[in-house]
């Protein structure tokens, strides 16, 4: 199988070499060496190294094949129980508005019900890709790529920064400010091997940003950003700062709570192959909304 880009050579890479246009696009080194070897490097529709200088305007045509990534097949069973709802999707990648209780992704051979399950059905033909990964209880904007194409590139972007994810989470008690950070680093729990916590033997630095934006009673709407990626990161400092998630089955205490209230607010993504940034916000769960009910758990 084949994926054929035919890039437009844009201002900002004016006057570039094509090398310097692929480590623009966070292409891997090791497929940059691959499409030079095997002269899959077109442009003008003439083939050329990638030493070659390019113009604004100018037609780059790049060709991948399937052994030039490490996992170049989508192999998720179909199952068409669930047709997840898509917020965004252009060629290369989609926002799925995940409901939670759904696994992101199954975790055994022949396991289905997930949303790569669900996507592998309603998407048919085509075949999606995972990126990154929501916990089973959390709901909203997850990232899946559409090609393998994009799927390291996408890694790098998240990497590096360059997508922005934003949560919203009901947690219990007040903040003595507005706004503020957690730094405390992640680790194993070494009394729960299913649980993470902060400042453990193999913690690595982990940061959550905080903002408050509504408050009840005896519980506050947070809004959390994330500069670092560690399991249960969220939960965690929540938990360690003692503003546990409503509903949280690890971290917060025995409660009614129907689910746990942490969802995936938005993905502000950086498009492959481009200059385009998108926000593809996902709406708030009813619950989210029910005031009055929020005291009760």
């Amino acid at each position: 199988m084949t994926w054929t880009y035919q890039l437009t050579i844009p201002p900002s890479l004016n006057d570039q070499t094509i090398r310097a246009c692929l480590q623009s696009w966070l292409l891997p080194k090791r497929i940059q060496g691959q499409l030079r070897q095997t002269r899959r490097i077109k442009l003008n529709q003439v083939i050329v190294s990638i030493a070659q200088q390019v113009h604004t305007g100018d037609q780059l045509q790049l060709t991948f094949i399937d052994t030039d990534f490490r996992t170049p097949n989508s192999n998720y069973l179909p199952d068409s129980t669930a047709t997840p709802i898509i917020l965004y999707r252009n060629a290369d990648l989609l926002v799925v508005n995940k409901a939670a209780g759904v696994k992101s992704h199954p975790n055994q051979p022949g396991e289905i019900g997930s949303v790569l399950n669900h996507l592998a059905a309603s998407l048919a033909p085509e075949a999606p890709y995972m990126v990154h990964r929501l916990d089973q209880m959390t709901s909203g904007a997850m990232l899946i790529a559409l090609n393998p194409v994009v799927v390291p590139i996408l890694d790098r972007l998240i990497s590096e920064k360059q997508i922005h994810r934003t949560y919203y989470a009901w947690v219990r008690g007040h903040f003595p400010t507005t706004a503020g950070e957690f730094t405390a680093p992640i680790g194993h729990d070494p009394l729960d091997k299913r649980k993470r916590w902060v400042n453990t033997v193999d913690a690595q630095s982990a940061l959550t940003h905080y903002q408050v934006l509504r408050t009840t009673a005896n519980q506050s709407l947070v809004e959390l950003t994330l500069e670092t990626g560690r399991t249960h990161q969220l939960r965690v400092h929540l938990a360690a700062s003692g503003h546990p998630i409503i509903g949280d089955p690890l971290y917060d205490r025995p409660t009614n709570a129907p689910r746990l209230l942490l969802h995936a607010r938005a993905l502000d993504l950086q498009l492959p192959f481009s200059t385009t940034r998108v926000m593809v916000p996902a709406p708030l769960p009813t619950i989210f909304h029910q005031l009055d009910q929020l005291d009760q758990y």
